[in-house]
């Protein structure tokens, strides 16, 4: 066979049963290859970057390996947003680019481009991918393939980008004396290297285990590690033993069911502000698989839990004490760190901690996410009854995608997540957009099951003309558009800091959206309208039950406000709208920091 015949078989050997691909000169002999096989689906997409975005989302629910094809030059540099949101996320994806001829190659010289379309996409790519390299022997074209994959999916996992010019594509390739990467027996430092039988995990769990004694007022949280471990029964099996109150970060937010009676809220600047005071009073702090990054924490890490013990679990030995003062690190893959501890628990006598439990479900009850004003809305959808009324009428087994900004805040604040249902968005990198080709990589790995895409008027237009994708693979994907013609959450940081002047945010500073629903039919599909509180219910139940494809526009006020919100500066604690002196200092156990005030 072809090195571009071995390609289509390595993809069909790791379960790719579908590539995202926008096709080109320099990858065309890849993509006919793979569109000839009967077990692989060819998905083209209008976009190289959304194309790179559903196999993120594919990875992330398939069997297989989310995996694009793109061309070299413009193709393969469209693709660096969709590599940094598997990056940062830990999502293992694979991306194949075409490049130019080996012989028409700038390597080695100091002629910025030789042949036409030729970009060097590897140096570019590796500061965002577990692993980027070119191939320039066809010998050599097994062992890379095999390498990328197996980077990409070991350790802490990522993207990897194998660049494949197009004579190589061409040549021959004799599967049995090319080379083959021969995978290390154990990963080294930074890859989770400790087993459940260490010896060193054991004596740390010891130590977890004496500082836990010790707590009065413990929190858990659970990080997106625990799902990139699949241990999440290993999770909530420690949360039944331990009885602590539990909080989750957005990366996990469907982690733990929300009618959970340990289940607090999500906590950070964006956070609920019950979770907040939760996390800030406690004592002891057990995080497994979170990263713990600024927008849990506040932009001043030594604010954050700043009296407690932090015993924090993390794959990533670079992630642990990054910014925070940590006393317990532990280096350790979520899953094996789980199962080591839940044997221990089993001997262990945990702490009573009933009276904070007590408090924390004080706090919680003191500040819903939806509060009784916003049921009084007129003229327009209020975002958070509009959050809350949708994770109603969702049922076990529903999948959820969110783009960013102001959707992300309103969607993650307000929702209540049912067991068995699944919330994810693009977490750490959050690029405007990701949302709707996501939405569409969830749904073909799940074998085209519906899926719930919540997205807002300016994300959608980065990536609008993926409507003809959606068109033309027909996939039950239900698009609600937050549409309050803005850049609402820029437009509160304008308010914070720029003195309400709204350049490139709001219509009269530059910005604007279209007429979604015209957008939708020009595409040809369907489209509903919610423009009041009262007709949330039963126009999401509409758009539910639609077979195809739909776009619900959700008419919300171009001022509308994402509360709470943590001013930059302030402790997590003490959000805006900030609570009057007396009721805010009884909410705290842990010494109060001097109050800024808005």
């Amino acid at each position: 066979m072809r090195g571009c015949d071995y390609v289509a078989e390595f993809l069909h050997q790791h379960k790719s049963r579908h590539v995202f691909v926008l096709t080109g000169g320099a990858i065309a002999f890849v993509v006919d290859a793979v569109a000839r096989r009967r077990d692989i689906e060819l998905v083209g997409f209008q976009h190289e970057q959304a194309a790179a975005m559903a196999a993120d989302a594919y990875s992330r629910f398939g069997e297989g390996l989310g995996t694009t094809l793109a061309t070299s030059g413009p193709g393969a540099t469209n693709l660096i947003t969709g590599i940094a949101c598997s990056f940062f996320d830990s999502i293992p994806t694979l991306h194949i680019t075409g490049q130019v001829p080996v012989q028409e190659s700038n390597v080695g010289t100091r002629i910025r481009q030789v042949g036409f379309q030729e970009t060097d996409i590897v140096s570019m790519v590796k500061p965002i991918t577990k692993y980027a390299v070119r191939v320039t022997r066809i010998d050599d074209l097994r062992y890379e393939m095999e390498k990328a994959v197996y980077l990409a999916t070991s350790g802490r996992m990522g993207p990897a980008l194998v660049d494949v010019p197009m004579d190589i594509q061409q040549q021959d390739f004799d599967f049995g004396s090319a080379r083959e990467y021969v995978a290390p027996s154990a990963r080294g430092s930074g890859e989770g290297g400790m087993t459940g039988d260490s010896m060193e995990l054991r004596r740390q769990i010891d130590e977890a285990l004496r500082l836990i004694a010790q707590a009065r007022r413990p929190v858990v949280i659970g990080g997106s590690g625990v799902r990139r471990a699949k241990a999440e029964a290993e999770f909530m099996e420690l949360v039944e033993r331990l009885q602590f109150p539990v909080l989750v970060p957005w990366g996990a937010l469907d982690l733990v069911p929300h009618d959970h009676p340990l289940h607090v809220a999500q906590f950070g600047i964006y956070g609920n502000r019950g979770a907040n005071l939760a996390v800030q009073n406690c004592d002891l702090l057990l995080s497994i698989g979170s990263r713990l990054d600024t927008r849990q924490t506040g932009g001043d890490p030594k604010t954050f839990a700043r009296e407690a013990k932090k015993i924090v679990v993390d794959i990533d030995r670079a992630e642990l004490g990054k910014r925070l003062e940590v006393t317990h690190p532990i280096e350790c893959d979520a899953g094996t760190f789980l199962r080591t501890m839940n044997r221990a628990l089993s001997e262990f006598r945990v702490p009573d901690v009933t009276e904070w439990k007590s408090r924390v479900a004080t706090y919680k009850a003191r500040y819903p996410a939806v509060v009784r004003a916003d049921f009084d809305e007129k003229g327009y959808v209020n975002p958070y009854v509009f959050s809350q009324q949708v994770g109603g009428l969702t049922e076990p087994g529903d999948m959820l995608v969110i783009d960013t900004g102001g959707t992300l805040v309103w969607m993650y604040q307000g929702l209540f997540v049912k067991k068995g249902v699944r919330v994810f968005t693009a977490a750490g990198h959050s690029p405007m957009g990701y949302a709707l080709p996501a939405a569409m990589g969830a749904c073909l790995a799940r074998g085209h099951q519906p899926v719930l895409c919540f997205i807002g008027d300016g994300g959608l237009q980065l990536n609008i003309q993926e409507f003809q994708t959606l068109r033309n693979l027909s996939l039950p994907i239900k698009v609600f558009v937050l549409n309050n013609n803005c850049y609402g959450i820029i437009k509160q940081f304008q308010d914070s800091w720029l003195g309400s002047r709204y350049w490139a945010s709001d219509p009269q500073g530059g910005y604007s959206s279209p007429d979604f629903r015209a957008v939708a039919a020009a595409y040809g599909i369907e489209s509903i309208a919610i423009s009041s509180n009262d007709e949330i219910r039963p126009k999401v139940m509409e758009a539910l039950k639609h077979p195809g494809p739909v776009l619900v526009d959700v008419l919300i006020r171009g001022d509308q406000k994402l509360v709470p919100k943590t001013e930059f500066g302030n402790p997590i604690e003490d959000c805006s709208p900030m609570l009057p002196d007396d009721e805010f200092y009884s909410n705290m156990l842990v010494k109060p920091l001097p109050r800024k005030r808005e």
